[in-house]
């Protein structure tokens, strides 16, 4: 998609803008569509300095519930989907958002669905998004869905943070525990290089590995340097990859600590998600189809694909997850109970609820847990490295004396 400026003419004057477009006749048509007429439209250029780079969804989790309670909350009050589209347009924040519902409203003013339009913003508006929109269009509950997506994606707003925020603190503590010795082994120990080559004795163990180490480091840093980017872009690749993340998802599961972290809060997307398009009147296959995209845990996906395909052919959803160790039992039988009790709906919502709680209260544990085993751990390098350099001076001041 292009972006074009544009200056023109419509009923009240005067108006000039940018708009998207495959082509700059399909811009022209688009804002003829919409009553403007073009005095002069030019291509805007994309480079590199002007060019928005980004990696998974573009716009963030919390300008989307934004514009969801917003958009619900003008539909609520009478305005149409069309003028709700224009508003939202100009007074979000995120770039992003902004030029798709640009091109949505466009679309819209052309009398096409809003789903339909949405769903060609695919890297914005998640499966779920557009299947539910889609429900409440054909429903006529446009204000319901658009309150429970906002809802939906707040709590997986708020899930997500919890485990950024365990995670954060000894990935910093890591980075600089890192970066502290690097700096100890360039600067503080060559100083003491010569005092201990003039001392002439034997050095400790602990005192020739970290003068090795230092050595090394000064003279091979651009092989650390390259081998820890050929690991972090090594690991990327086997995440990418959709045969090496299943095992790489099996191994974040079964890491100790944070593992059964991981789980509750793949179990509650997993949960949430479900509830949230089979109380919007997605079909439930479908609903389970769209679940396998966005759990964003190959092992829970493959569960979940079997889960679906035995209930094609007529048998319970809560087989294939019964048999597999990702699963605990409270979350195969609450589900069973709501197959059998047909609340299905409220029972996925009750187990999502549970294990966002879970996963909150274990990340507060792990915090409380992790900050003074990080401080430990980066006193005890620093105080390695510093007994190696004490170590040889207390024998040469004993010497002396």
């Amino acid at each position: 998609m292009a972006r074009f400026k544009y200056s023109g003419r419509d009923r009240k004057g005067k108006k000039s803008g940018t708009v998207t477009a495959a082509s700059k006749r399909e811009a022209m048509e688009k804002l003829r569509a919409d009553g403007i007429r073009i005095v002069d439209m030019t291509e805007v250029p994309e480079t590199i300095m002007t060019k928005d780079l980004s990696i998974g969804n573009p716009v963030k989790l919390q300008d989307l519930v934004i514009y969801l309670r917003q958009f619900a909350t003008l539909i609520k009050a009478g305005v149409t989907i069309v003028d709700a589209t224009n508003i939202l347009a100009m007074q979000t924040e995120s770039k992003k958002l902004k030029i798709a519902l640009e091109d949505i409203e466009s679309e819209l003013r052309q009398g096409r669905p809003y789903s339909d339009a949405a769903e060609k913003h695919k890297k914005i508006f998640e499966p779920i998004f557009i299947n539910m929109v889609r429900a409440g269009e054909a429903g006529g509950n446009m204000e319901e869905t658009l309150e429970r997506l906002a809802e939906h994606f707040e709590k997986q707003h708020n899930t997500r943070q919890k485990i950024k925020s365990a995670m954060a603190y000894p990935v910093v503590v890591g980075i600089i525990a890192v970066a502290v010795v690097i700096f100890m082994l360039v600067s503080v120990v060559p100083t003491f290089v010569g005092m201990f080559a003039d001392f002439g004795a034997d050095l400790p163990a602990i005192t020739q590995f970290v003068l090795n180490a230092s050595e090394f480091t000064q003279v091979y840093w651009w092989l650390i340097l390259f081998l820890a980017i050929a690991l972090a872009l090594g690991l990327n690749l086997l995440n990418n990859g959709k045969k090496t993340r299943y095992y790489m998802d099996i191994i974040k599961l079964k890491m100790p600590i944070f593992g059964k972290m991981l789980q509750k809060a793949a179990l509650a997307r997993m949960t949430r998600t479900l509830s949230s398009l089979f109380s919007s009147g997605v079909p439930i296959l479908n609903a389970l189809s769209i679940v396998e995209g966005v759990v964003e845990n190959e092992v829970i996906s493959r569960v979940i694909k079997a889960s679906r395909e035995d209930l094609a052919r007529g048998r319970s959803l809560t087989g294939p997850m019964k048999e597999h160790w990702a699963f605990p039992p409270l979350t195969t039988q609450m589900i069973s109970i709501g197959e059998e009790t047909g609340s299905l709906d409220a029972m996925l919502s009750k187990v999502a609820e549970f294990y966002e709680k879970e996963v909150e209260n274990s990340t507060d544990k792990l915090k409380s847990l992790i900050e003074p085993l990080m401080i430990v751990f980066l006193a005890g390098i620093v105080g390695v490295i510093v007994l190696a350099i004490l170590t040889p001076m207390f024998d040469m001041f004993n010497h002396v004396g």
